[in-house]
């Protein structure tokens, strides 16, 4: 089979002046970008010389170079290492280090980070209007590979994506993804959407991580789908979009979508394009999805990791409205088992370890081929969830995240959906907290939305309707916001902190 790069060829050869992608700098054919993929990758092999199987890392905001850069790494047989522009220098230069980059491609914006972080074995190239000269441009690359020969050596063994975990509860591990991997990843994708060449995707996550890549932006590509691409996201701008370029499709994590309700353009806003929502990352607020489905718009719920893709169990269009709240089924390439502790298979209804296998898993963690986590042909995900007669599949909580308060399992993710659905709570968090007398209780950490008046005697009364007192938070306080990663994550560690520093 050939490499991913051969999608761009196929369309090219059929529909070459067909829109590709719309940026913020100007729109890109499948012909064009084709020849630019050409181009980029007959410099990386003649130009750089790098050898098959070399990294090469991208620090920028969601732009044409990166598509470019994905292509070109999997028709030359490279692996691209997206590196989130969030973190620290410190942060990025680990990551750098550990991938053992040959080249880095930077944005124009951020060439003093790079100038920092990169190896010094490790050449720059800068693209952007502010590129100043005194070091190679993308734009020269792509004009040196025009004039050298660039046969197609990837295969979709090769690993095409290192991609570095979100790191809420230790170090980033680089997942790797072989083009394989990102190869079926898409087919799930386009089965859970029903993606055809007639959508139009809305591309606002960063694609540094896999969900905003993986999930609808390189399954576009491989249906000959139109991708709207920005730089970063915006809530007003996002809205703009939906409204005045009507896309099918787009992804969201709770904390955007957040956002963008919370604009005050929002009820009146035509959102009527939209064929379909899909939101993922973490455990999604029901009110969340209500609101949108109220409107119209089904909300298909995604469960994956960076491990797995990240497609691996999803709601489809047809589902969504009839199963608010569920994850959905397993994948069309994908098996799924629920596990106990000691491995078995738990019974319908009872809750278990999700495990994963498909050609879209990782093939491991970078330098750490032997981690348990893919023990056994299985990645080990470390999150609960049951399953019911019909097969679909309800998220319970990160395995690590349960309460064991007097010999009784909680799940903190049960009690932030009750408090979630308290009018004027915008988010919550409940974690453990040591208890002398249980071992552990749960304690949680509330936002309240501007302007609303909800006590913490309001949310007990609620839970006292609703469950069971020993799951009952210990401890109820109040803050601005929830600390959160690039991804819109709630770091679980920093939670704890604030509230055993405050009781």
């Amino acid at each position: 089979m050939k490499p991913l790069s051969a999608w761009l060829d196929t369309h090219a050869g059929i529909m070459a002046d067909r829109i590709m992608l719309s940026t913020g700098t100007g729109s890109f054919t499948y012909g064009q970008m084709a020849r630019a993929v050409r181009n980029m990758a007959a410099w990386l092999q003649g130009g750089q010389k790098l050898p098959r199987g070399a990294r090469i890392a991208w620090l920028g905001h969601n732009r044409m170079e990166m598509i470019v850069l994905v292509f070109a790494a999997a028709r030359a047989g490279l692996t691209l290492v997206p590196l989130n522009w969030r973190l620290s220098a410190p942060e990025q230069a680990a990551i750098v280090q550990n991938a053992g980059i040959s080249l880095l491609i930077a944005q124009d914006v951020f060439m003093d980070r790079a100038g920092d972080i990169r190896p010094a074995s490790a050449p720059l190239i800068i693209c952007g209007e502010q590129a100043d000269g005194t070091v190679t441009s993308f734009e020269d690359a792509l004009a040196a590979g025009q004039s050298m020969p660039c046969p197609a050596r990837g295969a979709l063994d090769d690993p095409l994506l290192l991609v570095y975990t979100s790191g809420t509860t230790g170090e980033p591990k680089g997942a790797v993804l072989t083009q394989q991997a990102v190869l079926f990843n898409a087919l799930n994708a386009i089965h859970m959407h029903g993606m055809t060449r007639a959508d139009t995707i809305l591309s606002v996550l960063p694609l540094f991580h896999a969900g905003g890549l993986n999930i609808q932006t390189m399954p576009a590509f491989y249906c000959g789908a139109q991708v709207i691409l920005h730089e970063v996201f915006d809530p007003a701008a996002t809205l703009q979009a939906i409204e005045r370029e009507a896309p099918s499709l787009t992804l969201q994590v709770p904390a955007t979508l957040q956002a963008i309700m919370a604009r005050k353009e929002w009820q009146a806003a035509d959102i009527s394009s939209l064929r379909a929502l899909s939101i993922g990352s973490t455990d999604v607020p029901l009110p969340l999805i209500e609101a949108v489905q109220a409107r119209g718009v089904p909300v298909i719920q995604i469960y994956g990791a960076t491990e797995t893709g990240p497609v691996a169990i999803y709601q489809t269009p047809d589902e969504a409205l009839a199963t608010t709240g569920s994850i959905g089924r397993q994948g069309l390439h994908t098996q799924i088992r629920l596990v106990d502790d000691a491995g078995r298979d738990v019974p319908v209804g009872e809750t278990g370890e999700i495990l994963v296998r498909g050609p879209h898993v990782a093939q491991g963690y970078w330098k750490d081929p032997h981690n348990r986590a893919f023990a056994g042909g299985w990645f080990h995900s470390g999150d609960m969830a049951s399953r019911d007669e019909s097969g679909l599949f309800w998220f319970r909580d990160r395995k690590k995240n349960m309460i064991i308060s007097g010999g009784e399992n909680i799940y903190p993710a049960e009690i932030e959906r009750i408090i979630n659905r308290i009018c004027g709570i915008s988010a919550c968090c409940v974690v453990g907290v040591p208890s002398q007398k249980w071992g552990q209780t749960p304690a949680a950490l509330v936002v309240v939305e501007d302007g609303a008046r909800v006590t913490e005697a309001h949310i007990r009364k609620v839970l006292d309707d609703s469950l069971a007192r020993y799951k009952h938070p210990a401890h109820i306080l109040f803050a601005g916001q929830l600390p959160r990663n690039a991804m819109g994550k709630v770091v679980i560690g920093e939670v704890r902190d604030i509230i055993l520093a405050n009781i």
